[in-house]
């Protein structure tokens, strides 16, 4: 069943995918958190029209599953105003808002968790709004956040085999092209899950190793 042959094919194929994974997957995260950090502080700080609209964000992702976002991005946003948008454009597009909405919510919990001392002890140096927010607040704030961040990066990763509906080219849309035109199934996918075991095991190391060197969660 697994043929050396074979094997070699089906690991070429889904390398192939795995790349536009990586791509997606590192754009999304880096997108997903300036939205979530903008969205997350403005409802930690209740900034008037942003908290509203910020709030109205994350309630529409957090309330309806990725796969429909993924579809209503690429099939009825371009129709509605009269676009084109290229698959990858539209998997990054979907990937990164919804990541944003969840970064939202760690940003937003670790910002309410920072000491009101620390807005205190800026203003009595004379420190401006911003720079209490540059160098006091978020540095403490993304030590909080760090293993929540980690675990939204393997999420992400993991949420980028969604877009194959929408003819993304990354890992799972190659083995399913692959296992359709050949009705390799079982080996098709069984490498696939092999190579999502092994990205998501390197990725949780790194990030267990990020949160030891930060001393992330010590208190």
């Amino acid at each position: 069943m697994f043929s050396t042959a074979h094997f070699g094919v089906i690991l070429g194929v889904i390398a192939h995918g795995l790349i536009w994974t990586i791509i997606i997957s590192i754009c999304s995260i880096i997108i997903g958190y300036f939205i979530g950090l903008v969205t997350g502080f403005s409802r930690a700080r209740h900034i008037k029209i942003l908290n509203s609209i910020s709030a109205f964000y994350v309630w529409v992702i957090r309330s309806t599953p990725i796969l429909v976002q993924a579809l209503y991005i690429y099939f009825v946003i371009p129709k509605i105003l009269g676009i084109h948008l290229s698959h990858v454009a539209a998997g990054i597009f979907c990937v990164s808002i919804n990541a944003g909405a969840y970064i939202s919510e760690i940003v937003r919990g670790a910002i309410l968790e920072v000491p009101k001392g620390q807005w205190e002890a800026g203003l009595s140096l004379g420190m401006t709004k911003l720079q209490i927010v540059r160098k006091l607040i978020l540095p403490i704030a993304f030590r909080t956040m760090l293993p929540a961040l980690g675990n939204q990066l393997i999420i992400t990763v993991k949420d980028t085999s969604i877009l194959t509906i929408i003819g993304v080219a990354e890992m799972t849309y190659q083995a399913g092209q692959y296992a359709s035109s050949t009705f390799e199934f079982v080996e098709s996918y069984s490498i696939l899950a092999l190579f999502y075991l092994v990205l998501i095991s390197i990725l949780s190391f790194i990030v267990t190793i990020c949160e030891q060197k930060m001393g992330a969660g010590i208190k």
